[in-house]
C-alpha cells in the first residue's frame, strides 16, 4: 500500500480540489487547514508525502518545513505557491523539497511528484527494515564474536586477528564459522557490509 499524502493549505477551495484529484487516482489523502492542525496530528501520523502551501497565516509552508526538518521528520515534500519566487524555491529545496509547483497546479506534475515521493518512502522503509534485521542478527553474537567481526571489518586476516586477540588461528576460525552461521554468510565483504550498516544505524 502506498504512503498517504498530507495536504496542508489554508485555502479550502484548493484543499477540496486537490483532495478530490488525488482521491480519484487512488491516493490516500488527508487535508489540514493549517500547519498548527498538522503539527497537532503529527505524532499519530504514519510517514507520508507532504503537500505544503508556501503562504499561510502564522506559520508559512517554508517555516513548517524547517520545523519538521529540525525535528528529523524528513518526509518527501511538495511545496505549492501562487506567489512563487526563486528565493522561496531555493529555500524549499534546501529544506528537502522534492518539487516546487506554482498554482494553479498542473495535475500530472503533482501526481508525478507524489509518486516520486512515495517511491522514496518505500525505499527508505525497506532500508530501515534491513538495518533492523542486521542489528537483530548482530545482537545474537557473543562479545568475542563481535570483536572478531569488528577486526574482519577492518580487513584483518585470520592470523592477524589471532595475534590481536592473543588466541590461536584455529580459535579465530571457529569464531568466524559461528559468526557465519548466525549472519548467514561467510563472505568477509558481506560481513563487513553488515557490520558497517549496523554501526552507522541511528
Amino acid at each position: 500500500m502506498s504512503a498517504p499524502v498530507y495536504l496542508v493549505d489554508d485555502d479550502a477551495a484548493v484543499r477540496d480540489a486537490l483532495s478530490l484529484l488525488l482521491s480519484t487516482v487512488g491516493i490516500d489523502v488527508r487535508a489540514f487547514p493549517g500547519p498548527e492542525d498538522f503539527l497537532s496530528a503529527l505524532p499519530k501520523l504514519v510517514p507520508g508525502c507532504l503537500i505544503l502551501d508556501i503562504r499561510m497565516p502564522a506559520i508559512s509552508g517554508l517555516k513548517l518545513q524547517e520545523r519538521l526538518t529540525a525535528s528529523r521528520v524528513t518526509w518527501p515534500t511538495v511545496v505549492i505557491s501562487g506567489h512563487g519566487d526563486i528565493e522561496a524555491c531555493r529555500k524549499a529545496f534546501r529544506n528537502g523539497a522534492i518539487d516546487f509547483l506554482s498554482k494553479p497546479v498542473d495535475e500530472q506534475d503533482l501526481i508525478d511528484a507524489i509518486q516520486k515521493g512515495q517511491a522514496a518512502l518505500e525505499r527508505a522503509a525497506k532500508a530501515d527494515a534491513e538495518r533492523r534485521e542486521t542489528i537483530a542478527l548482530l545482537a545474537e553474537l557473543t562479545p568475542r564474536e563481535r570483536e572478531v567481526l569488528s577486526l574482519v571489518a577492518r580487513g584483518f586476516a585470520t592470523r592477524d586477528i589471532a595475534g590481536a586477540l592473543d588466541v590461536s588461528p584455529r580459535t579465530v576460525e571457529s569464531h568466524r564459522a559461528a559468526i557465519g552461521a548466525k549472519l548467514g554468510t561467510t563472505s568477509p565483504a558481506e560481513m563487513t557490509r553488515l557490520w558497517i550498516e549496523a554501526e552507522s544505524a541511528p
